[in-house]
């Protein structure tokens, strides 16, 4: 009886390549190789967080957001989607406002780093984390941070003049009205859907300024 298959490999054929491959499979990688599947060396990273000054050692690939989180174990950061999308991780660097989770920590060498936490205390609450209590601006809570840094930043781009996708005047400040408030906020999302309450804190604090 013959052994050959219908595509021409007989029964000895096949089993001589399945043993060569598993025996390839087998053999220890290079030096080379082995170097390359090492994770990057630890890089020093100074920069200033809630008005002190931290210095890590990290891998290279660590954003922004694992840095403060996991390093400095500042929590009020939250992870969300982890691409950008959902606005958890707002911090704000610099005085501009960015998702954490898109940074490398390595990229922000002097920079200040603002968090959650470096806004207000339970005890003396920044006038934004007062207005989101006072206008029940949260209901789980989760996107609250991320919501609380933004919409400070948010202020402070009026109020520097930066336009938005909707300022309709480029060669005029921006105002603070109600397109230009849901344009600036729109990369912070809120699954609980407050976000007319969150429209209320706002513009609570930013009457207030005016004033």
């Amino acid at each position: 009886m013959s052994e050959e298959q219908p595509f021409g490999v007989s029964r000895r054929g096949l089993l001589v390549c399945s043993a060569a491959s598993v025996a390839a499979s087998a053999v220890p990688i290079s030096e080379v190789e082995a170097a390359q599947a090492m994770p990057d060396p630890a890089m020093p990273v100074a920069f200033e967080v809630n008005g002190r000054r931290a210095a890590l050692a990290l891998d290279p690939r660590t954003t922004l957001l694992d840095a403060l989180r996991e390093h400095l174990h500042l929590t009020g950061t939250k992870k969300g989607c982890d691409h950008g999308q959902c606005g958890a991780c707002t911090v704000i660097v610099n005085g501009r406002r960015i998702n954490s989770c898109l940074s490398l920590a390595v990229m922000h060498e002097g920079d200040k780093v603002t968090t959650i936490e470096g806004l207000g205390t339970p005890d003396d609450l920044h006038p934004m984390q007062a207005a989101f209590v006072k206008h029940d601006g949260y209901q789980c809570g989760y996107c609250t941070p991320g919501q609380i840094c933004s919409a400070v930043a948010v202020l402070d781009e009026i109020r520097a003049g930066i336009p938005s996708h909707v300022t309709a005047d480029l060669s005029k400040k921006p105002g603070f009205g109600n397109a230009e408030l849901r344009e600036r906020m729109s990369g912070n999302i809120c699954r609980c859907g407050a976000y007319s309450n969150i429209a209320e804190a706002i513009a609570e604090v930013a009457a207030r300024r005016k004033a």
